[in-house]
C-alpha cells in the first residue's frame, strides 16, 4: 500500500506539469455485482459512485479532459430492464452534475446520439451542459449512445463534397463535437478486456493504452495514480527518433 500511495503522489506531481486527456472504458460493473450475488443494476449504481470519486481526483493528476464510455450503441442489446436502469442512473448523475459541478469548476459535455435516449435523459444532458458551460476546470465528457464508427461515418457524410477538409475540421464534424476536444493521450480500460470496443477511434490515434483486470467499481484513486505513473514513464516519440540513452 505504501508503494502504491508513493507512486500515486509522484504521478500527481509530474502530471501537473502538463494537462492530459484521459479516456476510460468503464468495464466490469455488471460482473462486479454478479460476483456478489447482486443485480447488475446494483453494479451500475456502484460504478457511478466510483465515477464521482475519480472525477473529484482527476485534476490532482493533471488531467484536464476526462472522457468516460458510459453507454455504447451496442448496449441497447442488453435486457430492457437493465438498459432502463442504466439510462436512469446516467440521468440522475447528470442532474447531480448540473447542480454541483459549477461549484467545482467542472464542465460537462455529452457525446454520442441523443435522438434515441429517453426525453428525461436528453433534458438532463441539456441541463448539465448549460449549467456548466462557463466552467474552466476539468472537462468531463460522457459518451452516451456512442459509436466511434458511426461518428466517423456521419462526419464523412456531412463533409462529402466540401473542399479543403483538414484533420481539425473533420474532428469538429464528429458526432456531438461542437467544440472538438484534444486528442486522447491515455486510454484506460478496466475489467480485464483488451479491446477498444468502438470508442474514440479517431481521437486515440496516438494514445497510450493501459488495461487492468480491476473491475470498474473497484478501480480506486490509487489505481488511477498508478496508471498515471505508468503513463509518465512512456516516451511518446510520435514517429521521431527516440532520445539517446
Amino acid at each position: 500500500m505504501t508503494s502504491t500511495l508513493h507512486k500515486s503522489s509522484e504521478a500527481a506531481e509530474a502530471a501537473r506539469e502538463r494537462g492530459v486527456h484521459v479516456a476510460i472504458i468503464l468495464d466490469g460493473s455488471g460482473r462486479w455485482a454478479e460476483l456478489r450475488g447482486r443485480s447488475r443494476s446494483a453494479g451500475h449504481r456502484a460504478g457511478v459512485e466510483n465515477v464521482r470519486r475519480v472525477v473529484e481526483a482527476a485534476s490532482g493528476f493533471g488531467i484536464t479532459t476526462l472522457t468516460l464510455y458510459a453507454f455504447s450503441v451496442h448496449n441497447w442489446q442488453r435486457p430492457e430492464p437493465e438498459v432502463t436502469e442504466l439510462l436512469g442512473v446516467l440521468r440522475d448523475f447528470l442532474l447531480e452534475q448540473a447542480a454541483e459541478a459549477p461549484a467545482r469548476d467542472v464542465r460537462v459535455r455529452v457525446i454520442g446520439r441523443r435522438d434515441r435516449v429517453p426525453a428525461t435523459l436528453r433534458a438532463s444532458i441539456v441541463a448539465a451542459e448549460a449549467a456548466t458551460a462557463h466552467a474552466r476546470g476539468l472537462e468531463l465528457r460522457l459518451a452516451i449512445d456512442y459509436s466511434a464508427r458511426e461518428s466517423i461515418l456521419r462526419a464523412a457524410q456531412r463533409l462529402a463534397g466540401v473542399r479543403g477538409v483538414t484533420a481539425e475540421t473533420f474532428a469538429h464534424g464528429l458526432d456531438g463535437e461542437r467544440d472538438a476536444a484534444s486528442d486522447v493521450d491515455f486510454l484506460i480500460r478496466t475489467g480485464g478486456e483488451r479491446r477498444l470496443s468502438d470508442f474514440l477511434l479517431w481521437e486515440i490515434a496516438h494514445a497510450e493504452l493501459w488495461f487492468t483486470p480491476i473491475l470498474w467499481p473497484e478501480f480506486r484513486v490509487a489505481d488511477l495514480g498508478c496508471a498515471m505513473a505508468e503513463f509518465r514513464t512512456r516516451e511518446r516519440s510520435f514517429g521521431r527518433l527516440r532520445r539517446a540513452v
